[in-house]
């Protein structure tokens, strides 16, 4: 890609709709709008056009236009958004028209946001932060990239950075000048590894979440374990409310693993259906067996279901969250079990207890995942992070060592909070972004 092309693609689905909106970004935009509908408008104001295909003078559309002088844009570039009926016809003609136009190309998929990045107009967090917006398909994934969109990491990164270069700058000075004796070297030394070590302990503190920015991206994943015939699959069906899996008296019906997404509070939760826990020489069920056992534990909850007159399930040594279901609750009358106190009661039959276990669900998904106030939440801004936190923990080890070491470990430091931002190492994490992003963006 080079800066002195134009981009244009559409901003708004692909099907049939009352509106089409189509972006245009680059040096070229405003003669571009020119071309294909007569005088600039007025900036930030959207203005009734006739749309004209430059080469015959075609009508295209009666479109709404929108002229967006640079830099104060989304790309940092001038821009052009075309606001056109919604027919297939009319967005491929303007579309094809765009085409043939000089130094204007179709946008590949994040190429605004991109251009956004390398002019300015947004950090790598925030670019991310997009692409998490866009994505987002519960309250709470929505309310986080918002809050990352608005800088919350960026900002905090930024005050980090900025003390690690202060950090940076007085270590450097203790190596250049140790020779003039106007730095007491000594006392330099005590203050700039105090301040490092109070740096440390904010960025370990802001680590030591519980990873509830990445999980609430991905998901609070809540297994369903149990022996074969313990009510699995129906409680699945239950809760999701629709048949996703096959429910037989058969033992060993199922055999993988079947996720269902539900939205409990804003927040994404998947249930996953497992094969039943039981010895089998079958090769296909054992090997279903282990899956499940497998997803146990990864699990960030398990409900370990208990049918009338059945066993607690042997979750194998995982050390997981359980939440304890007795199923086929009406038929519990004539159960020689008891009920444990802290069980929750359900049947999938009458319904008893479906709501109860939905709300101890939730109660456990917002437990784990917060309320979309996580600081991080993305595994290459942990690790980008935890790179930091361990060069400051080795300048720390090395106090008193000599002001080289010093200013090396401090210069490691902040080259790693740059990566948060995209300080450095930028293009490399805009590629593999931009590989699944959306046109238009």
């Amino acid at each position: 890609m080079t800066e002195t092309e134009t981009l244009f693609a559409p901003a708004s689905g692909f099907g049939r709709a009352a509106v089409s909106v189509i972006r245009i970004s680059g040096p070229a935009a405003g003669p571009v709008l020119v071309a294909l509908g007569g005088a600039l408008p007025p900036p930030r104001r959207l203005s009734l056009r006739s749309l004209r295909d430059p080469a015959d003078g075609t009508e295209l559309d009666r479109a709404l236009v929108a002229w967006f002088p640079g830099p104060d844009t989304y790309s940092g570039e001038d821009m052009v958004e075309l606001h056109l009926h919604g027919g297939t016809a009319v967005r491929l003609g303007v579309l094809t028209a765009l085409a043939r136009m000089p130094g204007c190309r179709a946008a590949g998929p994040g190429a605004f946001t991109r251009r956004a990045v390398l002019n300015g107009r947004m950090d790598l967090a925030e670019a991310e932060a997009v692409a998490d917006l866009i994505d987002a398909e519960t309250e709470g994934q929505r309310r986080q990239a918002l809050r990352q969109l608005d800088g919350a990491l960026s900002r905090q990164v930024a005050a980090w950075r900025e003390e690690a270069i202060d950090c940076l700058a007085a270590a450097e000075a203790a190596l250049d000048f140790s020779d003039e004796g106007d730095v007491d070297e000594a006392g330099l030394d005590a203050a700039l590894f105090g301040r490092a070590a109070a740096l440390c302990q904010a960025i370990a503190t802001a680590l030591h979440d519980g990873r509830r920015g990445e999980r609430l991206r991905d998901g609070f994943f809540v297994v369903l374990a149990g022996a074969p015939n313990a009510g699995k699959s129906t409680l699945l069906n239950a809760l999701s409310r629709r048949d996703v899996a096959i429910v037989s008296d058969v033992p060993g019906t199922t055999r993988d693993a079947i996720e269902v997404r539900l939205d409990l509070g804003g927040l994404p939760v998947f249930l996953v259906d497992t094969a039943g826990l039981r010895e089998t020489a079958e090769p296909v069920e054992a090997e279903g067996i282990l899956r499940s056992r497998a997803h146990i534990g990864a699990a960030d909850l398990v409900l370990a279901l208990v049918p009338p007159d059945g066993a607690m399930p042997d979750l194998g040594p995982a050390e997981v969250r359980t939440l304890t279901v007795l199923t086929k609750a009406d038929l519990f009358a004539g159960s020689s079990n008891a009920i444990p106190h802290e069980a929750i009661a359900v049947s999938a039959r009458t319904g008893t207890g479906l709501e109860v276990l939905l709300d101890a669900i939730q109660d456990e998904a917002e437990a784990g995942l917060g309320t979309g106030d996580a600081l991080v939440t993305r595994a290459r801004h942990r690790a980008a992070l935890e790179a930091c936190v361990a060069h400051l923990d080795r300048l720390l080890a090395g106090e008193g060592a000599s002001p080289e070491l010093a200013a090396e470990d401090l210069r490691l430091a902040v080259r790693s909070l740059g990566e948060v931002g995209g300080h450095v190492g930028v293009e490399d994490v805009l590629d593999r972004l931009f590989s699944g992003f959306c046109i238009g963006k």
